[in-house]
């Protein structure tokens, strides 16, 4: 077959769940910092006044992201924190000035563009200036004897990938938000998309970066070569940062030439453990075709099979996928595997990034949200175990299912779904909510998982990270932060670093 490039999720930018008509309300009990009218004048002088927005709607929208548990607060025309006001510089120059003028006024400053995390990580929780980085929507470069892509932050994952396409590219990340997240967002989160095993994480794409500093000042990272050995990889100190070291405006990222072939194949597996086990030894055997998907036997339902479907694709030069798909059968055959019908594959690629479902879901007033744990292959069978067993056993619980969604050489991804019923009103399902994300975050303590893959920390996951890095990693963490951000301006709240602006935390109101 040739290898068709997989659609994107549309190109609908809008943040699910339309708000209602109406001032919004404020959700997290937090003191919200005021923005002076002299830093707004200051801001219009500088970007613009088409470059600064006050009125309500566009405070509102910026004071959310696409965190589940926030599309109920939503519908009851709640938003988690309303920025103090929106501001859309052009250029690295004009995010300079922001920032700038930022730190002279002491005001806080969170980053965003797409706003497709589902941790919160967007939410301007101490209010302040909301910084919409999406109007740095250029590719400025792509150099084919390198394979080097520069491109600025604010780009769309299904707009970018449409242009490289039209020049013989692909950067390989298919994120399931591809159409409503960004670059930047790829970069400040340590984005995986669904082709991984073939082409990374984005930490494996990312060359440099141009990042500018809390005080407006503009530092190039990295970019000499492939490999370096001068001193630690400052590239990797940003990427990940979720904005509270630095905002990002541009990258350079390894491309790849757009492939013209691509084989896929569905297998029928008895148990989760059981799939586990192949793919550990495709991937032990070297193979990493591109998507190497396991789904455990409630999510196997949709595609009507009674146990565990493992789903394998692989796109490139023919003898290397051919390579790949024969390595995947050989050890498919001899682990007894059921060969079934590929059109379980077509199935999948055409309905990835529908989450319809999800808004379905939260009208129908249930408590809905994924989780993503990393972990090695030792320990993912009984992670898998334990989170779902843990999940079926609260109080409410639906459903709690998972797939394999990313394999690695030493372990890989495991991708939970949960839904809950709960009591009426935003209190009960916020505490349903709370009560489940605990029980994940527990299991993962318990087992040694990693408490986040590719989604990032947020700020649902913020009281999990000192604990997750430990108190001497964590310490250090702080220290740079310290460093690079002394007034505390970026992005209060991000990755559970202090803040002069939380002085008590966040908290629920």
């Amino acid at each position: 077959m040739s290898a068709e490039p997989p659609e994107a999720a549309g190109t609908d930018r809008a943040t699910a769940l339309a708000l209602p008509d109406g001032p919004a309300a404020d959700r997290l009990h937090v003191a919200q910092v005021a923005v002076p009218d002299s830093l707004v004048r200051a801001l219009e002088a500088e970007l613009g006044a088409d470059a600064v927005r006050v009125d309500e709607h566009s405070r509102a929208e910026a004071g959310r992201d696409w965190w589940p548990l926030t599309f109920t607060w939503a519908l009851n025309g709640v938003v988690p924190m309303h920025a103090g006001v929106v501001v859309g510089p052009a250029d690295t120059e004009g995010v300079a000035a922001v920032l700038r003028l930022a730190s002279e006024a002491r005001v806080p400053v969170t980053p965003a563009a797409g706003r497709s995390g589902v941790c919160g990580g967007a939410v301007p929780v101490a209010g302040g200036i909301a910084l919409d980085l999406t109007a740095l929507d250029r590719i400025l470069d792509v150099d084919d004897r390198s394979l080097r892509l520069h491109v600025q932050a604010g780009v769309f994952g299904d707009t970018l990938e449409a242009e490289l396409r039209t020049r013989g590219y692909t950067l390989g990340h298919w994120p399931q938000s591809i159409a409503i997240s960004t670059v930047g967002g790829w970069l400040a989160c340590r984005s995986a998309g669904q082709y991984s095993t073939r082409y990374g994480k984005i930490e494996d794409m990312v060359r440099a970066l141009t990042v500018v500093h809390a005080d407006g000042s503009v530092a190039p990272v990295g970019g000499a070569g492939p490999r370096t050995a001068t001193g630690p990889d400052l590239v990797q100190l940003f990427v990940g940062s979720e904005g509270a070291l630095g905002v990002i405006t541009d990258a350079v990222l390894a491309v790849h030439p757009a492939p013209a072939y691509g084989r896929f194949a569905a297998y029928g597996v008895p148990t989760f453990a059981a799939g586990l086990q192949v793919i550990r030894r495709v991937l032990r055997r070297g193979a990493t075709p591109a998507v190497v998907r396991l789904l455990d036997p409630l999510e196997a339902l949709r595609h009507n099979y009674s146990g565990a479907v493992l789903i394998v694709l692989d796109e490139g030069d023919p003898v290397i996928v051919d390579a790949m798909m024969t390595v995947v059968d050989d050890v498919a055959t001899d682990a007894e595997a059921e060969r079934l019908d590929d059109e379980i594959v077509r199935a999948w690629l055409g309905h990835r990034n529908d989450v319809s479902a999800l808004e379905a879901a939260v009208r129908a007033g249930w408590v809905v949200d994924t989780v993503e744990l990393a972990g090695t292959w030792s320990i993912l069978p009984d992670l898998y175990e334990r989170v779902t067993r843990t999940l079926q056993m609260l109080p409410g619980a639906i459903a709690a299912s998972a797939h394999c969604s990313h394999a690695y050489t030493d372990g890989g991804c495991l991708y939970f779904t949960f839904a809950f019923e709960s009591g009426p009103g935003l209190d009960a399902k916020d505490a349903v909510w709370r009560s489940a994300f605990a029980a994940v975050m527990r299991a993962a303590r318990e087992t040694g998982a990693a408490i986040s893959h590719h989604h990032g920390v947020g700020i649902n996951r913020s009281e999990y990270l000192p604990e997750a890095l430990g108190p001497g990693a964590y310490a250090d963490l702080v220290a740079i932060k310290h460093a690079l951000d002394p007034l505390g301006i970026l992005n209060p709240g991000a990755l559970g670093l202090p803040s002069p602006f939380l002085p008590d935390g966040w908290s629920w109101a």
